[in-house]
């Protein structure tokens, strides 16, 4: 199944909870939006693709749920509902861009009614899920052209389907060359928060039949500077108007490194995951998870940190423009100058 869908028969949204991956597969469901935002919070579903459809289909819930029996009270209802879920995580800007074009068909005036406008939300959000798919194929097949047969690929974070609606950015890619008979590998980094490489990329690999090593993330700048590494793909939950690129932290380390060591480094990008109303990568709000994340990591049954340790969790770091070779996007690769070139790239997506 995709990792976030609707059910027609029961009007409930279904998600994969990957916080019990790789062990257990299980699908939780969702009739409130109050639930969809704690679990885009707690990372049942995480992801900046599969945020963005989360909580479109969180603000189906909550027209489903709203007791308005006018378009102006649903409304009102809508902007609450919206509020909650906005506050949910702070950098993936897929969360903003998804709520703010299900409220854009909402308050058209072309609807009348509030079951037209219920309607019309579900609609919204079911297109939004679709064109996801649609999208992560096209990212898939422009990245897959820049890796060459026997190629290693060193790959952060998760960023395949779980990460999206379906197929997947940066994982997407290798998922695609792998299927397109390239023979190659791809060096996961464990990524922190919550390990998600470990868990998460391993198992989709397992599931793809993807050739894969898992390393710490210590260890990528070793395999890049011995040569073991010809291709860097990311994934991004925010690229500013300049190229500065947001990912899992611990992604502008690696872009450091493998310009030092002259490895190609590119951020897979949905173009809706682009922000030109930022310049630059440091307006790019930066989310802070809790300390149980690291204190609460066990080594052979027990804690690794003393009890009382002080903890900073950042989730995501910047990586600025100039480490970037080029950002794949799903109209393309987009090349330096970025500040020019992710527009061109942007309004074609508006077209």
């Amino acid at each position: 199944m995709r990792s976030v869908e609707w059910d027609y028969e029961r009007s409930v949204l279904k998600m994969i909870d990957q916080r019990q991956l790789p062990r257990v597969f299980e699908i939780a469901e969702f009739s409130r939006y109050e639930d969809v935002a704690s679990a885009i919070r707690e990372m049942v579903v995480r992801g900046a693709p599969a945020i963005g459809a989360a909580a479109a289909f969180g603000l189906a819930l909550a027209a489903q749920a709203s007791p308005a029996p006018g378009r102006t009270a649903l409304l009102h209802d809508l902007e609450s509902a919206a509020l909650v879920l906005r506050a949910t995580r702070p950098t993936a800007v897929n969360l903003f861009w998804a709520i703010e074009r299900v409220l854009r068909v909402a308050t058209s005036e072309a609807l009348e009614s509030a079951d037209e406008v219920r309607q019309a939300i579900l609609n919204e959000a079911q297109k939004l899920a679709d064109e996801d798919v649609v999208v992560n194929r096209q990212l898939a097949e422009t990245g897959a052209a820049l890796v060459k047969e026997g190629d290693v690929i060193l790959h952060h974070c998760n960023t395949g389907s779980l990460a999206t609606v379906d197929w997947g950015t940066a994982l997407g890619v290798c998922r695609m060359a792998n299927e397109q008979g390239k023979n190659i590998h791809v060096l996961l980094d464990e990524t922190r928060p919550q390990l998600q490489g470990a868990r998460l990329s391993a198992w989709e690999c397992e599931q793809y039949g993807i050739p894969y090593t898992l390393i710490a993330d210590s260890a990528a700048g070793h395999f890049m500077r011995t040569g073991q590494v010809n291709l860097v793909f990311v994934g991004s939950d925010r690229t500013a108007a300049n190229g500065d690129v947001a990912n899992k932290i611990g992604t502008y380390a690696l872009a450091v490194i493998a310009k030092e060591n002259g490895v190609p480094f590119f951020p897979v990008v949905p173009t809706s995951t682009i922000d030109l109303s930022l310049s630059h990568g440091d307006d790019i709000p930066i989310e802070e998870r809790t300390p149980a994340e690291i204190t609460e990591l066990t080594f052979f049954g027990r804690p690794v940190a003393p009890q009382q340790a002080k903890v900073a969790n950042p989730a995501f770091d910047v990586t600025p423009y100039k480490y970037v070779t080029g950002i794949v996007t799903e109209h393309g690769v987009v090349y330096p100058p970025f500040d020019i070139n992710l527009r061109r790239m942007v309004k074609q997506r508006v077209k």
